[in-house]
């Protein structure tokens, strides 16, 4: 491990734009990674399967036909202007409206937990119909099941929910870093609630640890699970037609940058790999994370195959942006976009902080800290790449969540001015 290799301003906890100096072109890439389209498209067609089913369990799907699918919007003028020094062609991926759950975890998490209950099912048939899941046969099977995970808060819940909702009992392993209102709406699941006071590394470690002593279970695993990574990559397919749909181009002459807000990595990296298979070298993509908590920034820019820690390059990883803190990086997702991912903005929690309040004055969009970090990260990002003289194209950012921010909190987060 060279921990010269990491930027100094990264060891020194100070906003840093990297440049990823290893990205190669799509095409050279993606046919030597472990995984490939064929995965992901075979996770389309999950969703598909069970789309009906989640439409009969949750009423507010039953209009999208049970679709998990948040809206394309674009930024107003003012906001687009202070976001990234242009009147338009800034536009949110707005995961922080997401049915369920209101974050982009539900992606990832709702996914492998209908991937488990198919591979369970498989043991007694499948149905023809999964809409049958619902009916209590079926729930009786899945009660013998237990899912487990560890969370920093959103992933917890997108699991809870998910594996309750079908019968499985379910028991989530929460860091130190998750806020109190996730853990009650945890409990109020049903879901077994196991509370760390250490951060999320420890945390996943114990409910690895836990679902290794129970028999008929399956660990969901936000470091190396491969379900998780195509649940949220197949959300490309989505993005795609929506961008279609207001006629926005993506070709080398209008290209599209994605901004990503990025903990442990499973997300970005699972959305990056699925949008790179779409739009090849006309989507560059750009992860964000806390100067505290750069912990895809120093496994990358260490050049190491093994675990790097953000404790290792002198931070803390003590933030408010609750759902980026991780200590240390999914090597799944380090090693799938070591020479995709574009670069990587970090930001501090001020900063974060000010784009709360700036997007809800501007446009009433109700972001958690970890979500708002991404506007923080496109004016830094377009000065850094000299992108102001290049194709004015679209930058996009992901909100991945805050959208069901109980009221008292988000108001609180409001009334945090710059002195603390």
């Amino acid at each position: 491990m060279d921990l010269n290799k990491i930027p100094a301003a990264v060891r020194a906890g100070e906003p840093t734009v990297w440049i990823n100096p290893r990205r190669r072109p799509a095409s050279g890439v993606l046919a030597s990674l472990p995984l490939q389209w064929s995965d992901v498209a075979q996770a389309v067609e999950r969703w598909r399967r069970f789309s009906p089913l989640l439409a009969l369990l949750f009423p507010e799907l039953a209009t999208a036909a049970g679709r998990i699918e948040s809206p394309l919007l674009p930024l107003t003028s003012s906001l687009a202007q202070r976001v990234a020094d242009r009147p338009g062609g800034v536009y949110l991926k707005a995961d922080h409206l997401l049915p369920l759950t209101g974050s982009v975890k539900a992606r990832g998490g709702v996914y492998e937990v209908l991937w488990f209950a198919e591979q369970v099912a498989m043991a007694a048939g499948l149905p023809g119909d999964y809409r049958e899941f619902a009916e209590a046969a079926w729930r009786a099977r899945f009660a013998e099941c237990t899912l487990v995970v560890g969370s920093t808060g959103n992933l917890g819940y997108s699991v809870g929910l998910m594996a309750r909702a079908l019968g499985f009992a379910a028991e989530v392993h929460l860091s130190s870093d998750a806020s109190a209102w996730k853990k009650d709406r945890l409990r109020d699941l049903g879901v077994d609630v196991v509370e760390h006071a250490a951060d999320y590394t420890v945390a996943v470690a114990a409910a690895r640890a836990s679902a290794g002593r129970r028999p008929r279970c399956h660990f969901v695993d936000d470091e190396t699970s491969r379900h998780l990574f195509l649940g949220y990559a197949a959300s490309c397919i989505e993005l795609r037609t929506q961008l279609l749909a207001v006629g926005v181009p993506v070709d080398t002459m209008h290209p599209l940058t994605v901004y990503l807000p990025c903990g442990v990595g499973g997300a970005p990296g699972g959305i990056a790999f699925g949008l790179k298979h779409v739009f090849g070298d006309a989507v560059q993509c750009i992860f964000v994370e806390p100067v505290e908590s750069p912990c895809m920034l120093v496994q990358l820019a260490s050049g190491s195959i093994e675990s790097v820690s953000v404790y290792d390059a002198g931070r803390s990883n003590r933030t408010v942006q609750d759902g980026l803190a991780c200590a240390a990086a999914s090597l799944l997702a380090a090693a799938m976009m070591r020479e995709l991912v574009s670069g990587i903005v970090t930001v501090t929690d001020d900063q974060s902080l000010d784009w709360v309040r700036t997007a809800w004055r501007d446009s009433r969009l109700r972001l958690e800290p970890s979500a708002a970090a991404a506007l923080a990260a496109v004016a830094p990002s377009r000065r850094s790449t000299g992108r102001r003289s290049s194709p004015p194209g679209t930058d996009l950012i992901w909100t991945t969540g805050g959208g069901r921010l109980p009221d008292a909190v988000f108001e609180a987060l409001l009334a945090i001015d710059d002195g603390g």
